[in-house]
Order: C-alpha cells, then sequence, then structure tokens
C-alpha cells in the first residue's frame, strides 16, 4: 500500500486553535515538515483522521538564548539548527548531527520537533537532546507543562505528549566547561543510524562535573546511559575512562539482529562511537 487512507486536513492559524483542534479531533495529528508522518500514511502504518498543518504558527520557529538557557521552538527546521551560530558555540554537538541527517531536501523542511515527536529509535536528534538533558515544553488546553528528556520517550512511537496537546519547546542549559558531540555509522549518507552516540561533557577543574551520553538505533527507544554518566562523573578525562564508558555502551544497548548488521555488530559500534563522541566532547571542553 502507497497511498494514504482518507483524512480531513486543517491550517492551523493559532497554537490555541490548534490545540483545540486536536482535542476535538480524534486521533488527528500534527504535521510540519511531514518528512516521518507521510511514509507511514502511506504505508498504513498511521492512520490519522485529521492533519493539522501548523505551519503558519512562526512563533514557535526560533533559536533564542535568554540568560542561561537556549530554547528551541518545535517548529524550528534541521537547517536552522544546523547554521546557526549560537547552537555551534555552545552546543557543537547539533552541527554534528544535522552534517549526517538525511538531505537538504529533507533538512529544508522537517522539525526538531517532528524529529522528536516521532520517537523512532534511529533518530538522531533524540540522542542529541537527551545527552545534552534538555526539557521539552508541552501545551494543552490546561496551560505549559514541561518535561525532561529522560521521561519523554515512554517507547517505540510513543512520548509523554498526551491527546490534545502539543510539544512546542526544548530548552537546555548552558553551563561553563562545556563540550558535545555526535558520532554515526551509516550505510550511505544521510540514512539512518546502523548506531549512533551522542554525548555531552562539563568539565571544570580538570575534571568532569557532569555527563550526559545516549545512543540512537541499538534499541527499542533512545538510550540513557545513566551507568556510563554516573562513572565519568568526579573523574578527570582520559582514554582509559572513555574505554571503560565504551565498554558499558556495549553492554547496556540493546540492538536487534537486521538488515543493518547483527547484534555483536552493533554493540561494538556503539561502544566505539561512545568512546570517539566523549573523546571528542572532552576535547572541546577543554578548548
Amino acid at each position: 500500500m502507497q497511498t494514504p487512507a482518507p483524512f480531513e486536513y486543517e491550517r492551523a492559524v493559532t497554537l490555541q486553535g490548534a490545540i483545540a483542534s486536536l482535542r476535538e479531533h480524534e486521533d488527528s495529528r500534527i504535521v510540519a515538515g511531514g518528512h516521518s508522518l507521510l511514509p507511514m500514511m502511506k504505508l498504513r502504518l498511521a492512520q490519522p483522521s485529521r492533519l493539522i498543518d501548523i505551519n503558519d504558527l512562526t512563533e514557535l520557529q526560533h533559536i533564542t538564548r535568554e540568560g542561561d538557557e537556549i530554547t528551541i521552538g518545535a517548529l524550528t527546521r534541521h537547517v536552522d539548527l544546523l547554521e546557526s551560530e549560537l547552537l555551534a558555540e555552545h552546543f557543537p554537538i547539533f552541527r554534528d548531527a544535522e552534517l549526517v541527517i538525511a538531505d537538504p531536501v529533507v533538512r529544508n523542511r522537517g522539525t526538531i520537533g517532528g524529529s522528536l515527536c516521532q520517537a523512532d529509535a534511529a533518530e538522531d536528534l533524540s540522542a542529541v537532546c537527551a545527552a545534552l538533558k534538555g526539557t521539552v515544553t508541552i501545551v494543552g488546553a490546561d496551560g505549559a507543562r514541561t518535561v525532561p528528556m529522560a521521561d519523554f520517550h515512554l517507547g517505540p512511537w510513543t512520548t509523554a505528549v498526551q491527546d490534545g496537546e502539543m510539544l512546542t519547546a526544548i530548552s537546555f542549559p548552558i553551563r561553563a566547561g562545556a563540550g558535545s558531540a555526535h558520532e554515526k555509522v551509516e550505510r550511505r549518507a544521510g540514512d539512518w543510524a546502523i548506531a549512533a552516540a551522542s554525548a555531552a561533557l562539563w568539565i571544570d577543574g580538570g575534571k568532569i562535573t557532569g555527563a550526559g551520553i545516549a545512543l540512537s538505533a541499538v534499541g527499542l527507544t533512545t538510550i540513557d546511559l545513566t551507568r556510563a554518566e554516573d562513572l565519568l562523573r568526579g573523574e578527570a578525562p582520559s582514554d582509559a575512562l572513555f574505554e571503560q564508558a565504551g565498554a558499558i555502551a556495549s553492554e547496556d544497548c540493546s540492538p536487534i539482529p537486521d538488515g543493518r548488521g547483527p547484534v555483536d555488530y552493533k554493540r561494538h559500534l556503539a561502544g566505539v562511537l561512545t568512546k570517539r563522541a566523549l573523546r571528542k566532547a572532552a576535547t572541546r571542553a577543554l578548548s
């Protein structure tokens, strides 16, 4: 099947109007870029009764700094993340990831909100945002609430966004001594990852004061490597330490065999990419 089931279409003009429509129409879905949702609709893996187009809600398309926090609106395109000098300065991990996400056609239309809400385990930005310890803002008829990225993905294709709600933004704290990096292995340029690792480190006085590590494509959801993060805190960065973190990554992921490779190969990749990302993040933090 390569044609979607019948659906209604609405172009939202206000955020509250979009939320009201979500509440009114059961099984409706938000669409912005549509590069994840529309292929699923063509295969009838998703059959929304109504698509609510939010491309006119330009207030959700921004990358802004307020005090010690950077906030990215849910409608911000991949190309904006790639080209943002503000993100490159504070979170170079975004540019790392965007350079290996899909192709210019997808990056020109796809959004960070769509990527996160799709909750695909092989999706790069979910690991990036998890490693950076981001916090998402979700808005519904009763107001806004915030959810840490660690609690956002509940399972495959499932997030903390409930019926009648929308993800509107994701925020990241700016801390001194920060470095971050994303490493990925793919079969061809722009493909889904065979395995990918995102790492963020905060270093002060020669010691790691904070760490975030997340993996893509080696489990049913994005994997937060909390055991490896605990290992790093309070220690001086070193190849030996990152080797141990990589070993934990290989142990704590849960890949499945498929056309991209067997389990042992994916576990090996998870460890190698974790070490690479940590080394690059440490170099950037100390530069």
